[in-house]
């Protein structure tokens, strides 16, 4: 232990809402009403009466410390049973129902957050319980011996993610009773495609650097780019992926939510000029590994290092093998890091959705551009920027001016790399944005031709379409559902629920939140 980390012993809770990316898709702006109501009015008053804290928000999840295990369970307690009185009259698809973990550990302080094991086995145990559940850490339940009258089934031990020994689990409501709300809302599970499936979850960053995260990211959505080019392969979208960053999750479950019969998951550590990869595939349903390799390169290799980890796994999970899909781009050799670098940098900025990093994303490519002005990615990073910009007022520039300049880099992205997809779907963006609706549609289908295994491709088509006219509303919705299937824990569903039930009567409005994807999708502006 460094020299001034402070560390207590606390009990820890790990709380998420059920099926939130399926809330916040069905109605954005209620379902973040009513959570925020639970909280003012009821959860939030009753973890101050118990001592508690809420140490913080992720998004649809709260961090809680208590001085003791008994406070946290009766607190927890509660609001779970509380919170049943509460979604009483509210329609089964609509309720707010959490999960729940509690950990006795300890924890590293840094000014009023907590950090440690102790926080990373709550989380964990909260995604093993049923909804409207608790699940304890055996020294957690130890903890409690008789002062808390509640019946906890014994789970058995779990062997966690990153978690070095066994975790003993236990129960609340034991299975067979009836106190857990497991109906609240209907099953998210989604059936499997009928060819080889896969999900590549963000790859965890390793470097100890917070600003080293752009670098996994940008190796994570590269990976899933080049195997978005098997045609016999369905792959899930990076904003459906993005979903478990940071999460401790369980495999089976990710492939039940997302509708895949395989995940990839791996690490990045980037030191001086050298960088380890390390991934694996597992087959979801039964956990077991199908490959894993890892790779101790020099980092003038990352890119062979990409392009090797698809091509094995496309042929571990039986996808047909195309050659022609598999050609070298230019931007593949060791000289075009540096450019790479700048791109990745870009990218991550622009996915924090807000005026400044959407301007530092903007300066990052136009330097990527001036150092190597053959490399695709830059100018189409640039085009997406540049159309965000102008839709929600983050240029001193006319937005018109902007969609004008969004379209010229697009298409000095498709000049360089006719076959890049994203590049076709910011052009249909710039050109939906400035009008030209028949325009916009020829460039998404042309991204669909491309790459029909690309969320946002059809996304672009489907947008334009419903833009375009009555007449092209039934195709419309089409490609929005193929686009929530493809990516089906995606941030950016809301803007393809809010298109095809209403067609073009909404099409202004959904422009304002289609274009460009935002982390967290509450930040999203609304017209």
């Amino acid at each position: 232990m460094s020299e001034g980390t402070q560390r207590r012993l606390a009990a820890i809770v790990s709380a998420d809402v059920v099926g939130y990316s399926r809330l916040i898709g069905a109605d954005e702006a209620g379902t973040l009403a009513t959570l925020r109501a639970h909280r003012a009015e009821f959860i939030d008053p009753l973890i101050a009466g118990h001592g508690g804290r809420v140490v913080k928000t992720m998004g649809d999840g709260l961090l809680l410390e208590f001085p003791s295990v008994v406070g946290a369970v009766t607190c927890t307690l509660a609001v779970q049973a509380g919170m049943g009185e509460r979604n009483a009259d509210v329609p089964i698809d609509r309720r707010i129902v959490f999960r729940i973990g509690v950990n006795l550990g300890d924890v590293v302080i840094d000014g009023d957050d907590i950090h440690g094991d102790g926080v990373n086995v709550a989380a964990r145990l909260q995604e093993t319980c049923a909804p409207g559940g608790l699940a304890l850490s055996g020294i957690a339940y130890e903890s409690l011996g008789t002062l808390v009258d509640t019946a906890f089934e014994d789970g058995g031990p779990h062997e966690f993610k990153n978690i070095a020994r066994l975790v003993q689990v236990w129960r609340w409501p034991p299975e067979g009773t009836d106190s857990a709300p497991d109906d609240a809302a209907p099953s998210t599970d989604l059936k499997l495609p009928g060819k080889p499936s896969i999900a590549v979850l963000p790859f965890e960053n390793m470097s100890g650097d917070p600003e080293q995260e752009y670098f996994s990211d940008g190796i994570t959505e590269d990976i899933i780019t080049t195997l978005c080019q098997f045609n016999d392969l369905h792959v899930i979208a990076r904003n459906s992926t993005l979903a478990y960053k940071g999460q401790a999750v369980d495999l089976r479950a990710v492939g039940q939510e997302l509708g895949v019969r395989n995940v990839l998951e791996g690490s990045v550590r980037r030191a001086g000029d050298r960088v380890r990869i390390t991934a694996q595939l597992v087959e979801a349903e039964s956990g077991s590994h199908l490959w894993a390799e890892r790779y101790d390169r020099p980092i003038d290799d990352i890119f062979e290092v990409q392009d090797e980890i698809a091509v094995l796994v496309a042929g571990a999970v039986n996808a047909e093998l195309w050659d022609d899909k598999m050609e070298r781009a230019a931007r593949r050799g060791a000289d075009r890091l540096a450019v790479w670098d700048l791109s990745a940098k870009a990218a991550w900025h622009l996915d924090l959705y807000n005026a400044d990093d959407n301007r530092i994303c903007q300066e990052l490519s136009r330097q990527a551009i001036s150092l190597d002005a053959g490399y695709a990615e830059s100018y189409a990073i640039l085009s997406n920027a540049l159309n965000l910009a102008g839709l929600n007022g983050w240029s001193e520039l006319p937005p018109a001016e902007c969609y004008r300049e969004a379209e010229h880099h697009a298409r000095g992205a498709i000049e360089r790399d006719r076959k890049f997809v994203l590049a076709h779907c910011y052009l249909s963006a710039a050109l939906l944005l400035m009008g030209r609706s028949d325009d916009a549609v020829g460039a998404g289908e042309h991204a669909v031709h491309l790459c029909p295994g690309l969320s946002r491709a059809h996304l672009a088509l489907g947008i334009a379409l419903a833009w375009s006219g009555a007449e092209d509303s039934a195709r419309a919705i089409e490609h929005l559902k193929t686009s929530i299937r493809l990516s089906p824990r995606d941030n950016g569903l809301v803007w393809t629920y809010k298109v095809w039930p209403r067609r073009n009567s909404c099409a202004k409005a959904t422009m304002r939140l289609s274009v460009g994807h935002a982390r967290d999708c509450s930040t999203t502006p609304i017209c």
